[in-house]
């Protein structure tokens, strides 16, 4: 298993962290264990970002410009669908 392949399974295993967290966030019945999910949903964020950025910077996970008209479309689109 090579570097690339342990950042995309860290990758992944930290966005399943992050979703576990938000669940428990969303689903927590006092205020204590609901700041605990929250501050632990926050701190694997952070991890999550900084294991794309890595990758990103190495050209693992590379990002596609979009063209400006078609944000402006699905912006459109969404906008009047409210």
């Amino acid at each position: 298993m090579d570097d690339r392949n342990l950042m995309e399974n860290m990758l992944l295993l930290e966005k399943g962290a992050c979703d576990l967290f938000m669940h428990g966030t969303i689903e927590s019945s006092t205020q204590n264990v609901h700041r605990t999910f929250s501050n632990s949903l926050n701190d694997s964020l952070k991890l999550q970002d900084e294991i794309y950025l890595k990758m990103q910077s190495k050209g693992w996970y590379p990002t596609e410009t979009v063209d400006q008209n078609k944000i402006s479309t699905v912006k459109q689109k969404f906008s009047t669908q409210a």
